[in-house]
């Protein structure tokens, strides 16, 4: 058999079939991952909202809706009924301004302005540091640093190093602020949610006048569970804060 010559044209060749099957194997392989893959994030999205949240019966994803935090973006809440009642909302938040980038978190509300409990739901902070934001504003046997149950219509969260009310996580106070910010944009969601059901309210046909909040699908929802957990070392950020 003779050699191929080795040419230009030849070495072209070669390499556009090698990109071309490669690049058919990869999609086929993303058809038949795609699916199992959104299913996870929707799974784990309702479970983290089962978490934050009072019971209920109805499915807050397929309900859920966008409003202004009144920072000049949008979050997604996620009403939780039993019944005909509401008993709270599962709302977004986030912060780009956490040491190792952007904290993604979601926290629960009853209806009377208090903190069910919170859900990080993605970060870019070392694992150890991830880990400490995950429990640390939920040790209730320390109130300084707990959050649940606290009624933000009396007070907004901030770091006691600021001058305000919550402890920091030890040596990592800027994740602690990006934290505490994102819980406040999730509150000022909520107060905004709170306002539109009385106006509403007061007016005939509430389905209606609900109407103009628009739904994501529930792809795109789910979309924003990824945990994404970087590699920097924990002493260069408690050396960095």
């Amino acid at each position: 058999m003779a050699k191929l010559k080795s040419t230009f044209k030849n070495m072209f060749l070669s390499l556009f079939t090698i990109c071309f099957v490669v690049a058919v194997l990869l999609a086929q392989v993303n058809k038949i991952t795609a699916k199992p893959i959104a299913e996870a994030k929707a799974k784990k999205l309702e479970n983290a909202i089962r978490e934050v949240v009072p019971p209920f019966d109805n499915n807050p994803v397929a309900e859920a809706y966008k409003i202004p935090d009144g920072a000049g973006d949008s979050l997604t809440v996620y009403p939780a009924k039993k019944g005909d009642e509401l008993v709270g909302f599962a709302i977004t938040g986030y912060s780009n301004n956490a040491f190792g980038g952007t904290i993604q978190i979601i926290v629960g509300f009853d209806t009377n302005n208090r903190i069910v409990n919170y859900s990080v739901l993605s970060h870019a902070e070392t694992p150890g540091l991830g880990a400490k934001v995950v429990q640390w504003f939920k040790d209730t046997s320390n109130p300084n640093r707990c959050i649940i149950g606290r009624d933000l219509s009396k007070e907004k969260l901030s770091v006691s190093k600021d001058g305000g009310n919550i402890d920091a996580i030890t040596a990592s106070t800027i994740t602690s602020r990006a934290f505490l910010e994102a819980v406040n944009k999730a509150y000022a969601a909520y107060t905004n949610t709170i306002a539109g059901d009385a106006t509403s309210g007061a007016t005939t046909g509430d389905e209606d006048a609900a109407s103009g909040a628009t739904t994501e699908n529930d792809e795109d929802i789910a979309s924003d569970t990824t945990i994404n957990e970087n590699t920097k070392t924990t002493g260069g950020e408690n050396h960095a804060q």
